[in-house]
């Protein structure tokens, strides 16, 4: 789950940067602020880094390094993570399949 999350989050930033290089090319400016590719290449990166923290405070806390209620925060808190990535994933493809079978 983690390398899809982070193949997302590289095609993400290509993307970004094609879509700026384009825009300066064509002489346009771009858009003051952050995209949104950049926002949601950075929660992608946030959920994967929540991954690996619940990763290592498991191993942790099986080796009797960490308290048992940090290591069911830093999972429980991973946990969420994943869920609204799945449930961004999936709002993503559902907005794409409707845009598919609009009538031209």
């Amino acid at each position: 789950m983690i390398e899809q999350l982070q193949a997302v989050a590289g095609a993400g930033f290509a993307r970004t940067e094609l879509t700026q290089s384009a825009q300066s090319a064509a002489g346009g400016a771009a858009a003051s602020g952050v995209s949104f590719g950049e926002i949601m290449r950075d929660q992608i990166a946030a959920s994967v880094n929540s991954v690996k923290g619940a990763e290592s405070a498991s191993i942790a806390g099986m080796q009797g390094e960490m308290d048992v209620r940090q290591v069911t925060d830093a999972v429980m808190e991973a946990e969420r993570n994943l869920q609204a990535a799945v449930a961004i994933r999936d709002k993503i493809v559902t907005a794409y399949l409707d845009m598919t079978r609009m009538a031209i």
